[in-house]
């Protein structure tokens, strides 16, 4: 089943931040993860929730993301972003699709 981690970032230092967006990309692509969104513009619904910036990576399954963000490879990143930012982050379930059917939704 499609996983989503849905990311909000708030950014305390850009220099730090831009050398993990520089390179984070390639960790997430080698295990299959897909950016839908990454950063632009937001324009918040609603006055208690001002995100600064938002990302969506997309996994086919859930084990490819648990392989991406526990890998050596993040791992050295990850000091990059818990330096540069404050964040915070949730994983979803993408919508379960019958063969030759609709989504099947709550």
């Amino acid at each position: 089943m499609t996983v989503y981690m849905i990311i909000e970032v708030e950014v305390k230092d850009p220099d730090l931040y831009a050398e993990y967006v520089d390179q984070v990309p390639a960790v997430i692509a080698r295990y299959g993860g897909r950016y839908l969104v990454r950063g632009g513009k937001v324009t918040p619904l609603s006055p208690a929730w001002q995100p600064e910036r938002l990302i969506v990576i997309e996994f086919d399954r859930a084990e490819q993301m648990r392989r991406c963000f526990s890998s050596a490879e993040y791992a050295a990143l990850a000091p990059l972003r818990e330096g540069s930012t404050v964040s915070r982050a949730v994983i979803v379930e993408g919508l379960a699709v019958p063969e030759g059917g609709e989504a099947l939704g709550p």
